[in-house]
């Protein structure tokens, strides 16, 4: 009695999931023994993991043209190693790591057209290794892993840490401005938004400490810190949780021009934004981190702690936290299986 009862519920789970079952579990579906055999099939088609070598059979040399592309092409943009991790970040903190931040919109309403992605480069750096691995293996890889892959070679070739990359990402169909803007953590964040934000993507405490790290190389614009220099609660005074010696630095040499702001480029980590190291923290731990995000890491007796034990380690371990984390983070939400789509070209959908 209890097996037909088990057998009548996997029965009526695959009729509710006719459409992804194949024609051939269809005409089975009187046996009993192949709709459980088709119910396996389904479960794993659309629950499968990412694995390391996930293309060894179906395009063994897609890796090596993403790393032959990045050690071609990157010692002309080395700057390119910040952007692309940024893009991989802001891609995985908006609908899982499913490369809709390189989707375009013909309405203006995708990811990439939201205030936290105007600034976002290196998308023809993407098109052009997706051509070329197309052209080895037509239909086969993701934009989802080529940016991933991308991510971590130009980070390692510009001298930062190694990490592995499991593949086998697929890419989403959906790429939506609001989403960006909601789940995307902001240069302006507290605590308390950071916290939640990365929460809500299954990363802890100390992910959030060790990829912000990320800041110890590339550029913003002295408009991400505008408010903290010049207008901090509204009457023209500044944020007394930066140092006022680097703020007046700030304000007489680099962002002196207040019509120029969302133009004037300034290092993340001043003296060293070429180098994946420690001195960002040094930075924050002195009030001199260049965000609110930043200053926000010292308001938490966690996270503080954490900077200061991560400073009175060596820069391979580092290296090492730095890797579990972002490893970490390429898994959220991924799509794999039958899930989403291999697109042709990484900047729209199949169809």
């Amino acid at each position: 009695k209890h097996l037909s009862v088990y057998y009548f519920v996997l029965y009526l789970y695959i009729v509710t999931q006719a459409s992804r079952i194949s024609a051939c579990c269809i005409k089975m579906g009187s046996n009993l023994r192949f709709l459980s055999l088709c119910l396996l099939a389904l479960i794993a088609s659309t629950h499968a993991q990412l694995q390391l070598g996930f293309y060894a059979n179906s395009c063994p040399k897609a890796e090596q043209i993403v790393l032959k592309f990045v050690h071609d092409h990157i010692h002309n943009a080395p700057s390119l190693a910040a952007a692309l991790i940024r893009m991989h970040f802001h891609d995985c903190f908006v609908r899982g790591c499913d490369a809709s931040v390189l989707l375009n919109s013909t309405t203006n309403q995708a990811e990439k057209n939201a205030p936290p992605n105007l600034t976002v480069r290196g998308f023809d750096f993407i098109d052009r290794i997706k051509s070329l691995v197309e052209a080895e293996c037509p239909g086969v890889v993701s934009c989802a892993d080529i940016l991933t892959l991308a991510a971590r070679d130009t980070i390692v070739a510009t001298g930062g840490p190694f990490w592995k990359v499991p593949t086998g990402r697929r890419d989403g169909v959906v790429s939506n401005l609001t989403e960006a803007r909601n789940n995307i953590p902001a240069p302006s964040s507290n605590f308390t938004t950071l916290q939640t934000l990365f929460a809500n993507q299954g990363l802890d405490l100390k992910d959030l400490v060790l990829l912000s790290g990320a800041h110890t190389i590339g550029i913003a614009h002295c408009s991400s810190l505008s408010n903290r220099l010049f207008n901090f609660t509204g009457k023209g005074d500044q944020d007394p949780s930066l140092d006022s010696e680097y703020a007046a630095n700030l304000k007489a040499f680099k962002c002196t021009d207040l019509n120029k702001l969302n133009t004037t480029k300034i290092e993340m980590d001043p003296g060293s934004r070429k180098t994946f190291d420690l001195s960002y923290y040094s930075h924050v731990i002195k009030r001199r981190g260049l965000f609110e995000s930043d200053a926000a890491l010292l308001t938490n007796s966690v996270t503080k702690a954490q900077i200061i034990q991560l400073l009175e380690g060596s820069v391979e371990n580092f290296f090492a936290e730095f890797a579990t984390s972002i490893e970490k983070m390429g898994r959220i939400n991924v799509k794999t299986g039958t899930e989403g789509e291999i697109r042709k070209h990484c900047a729209f959908i199949n169809s």
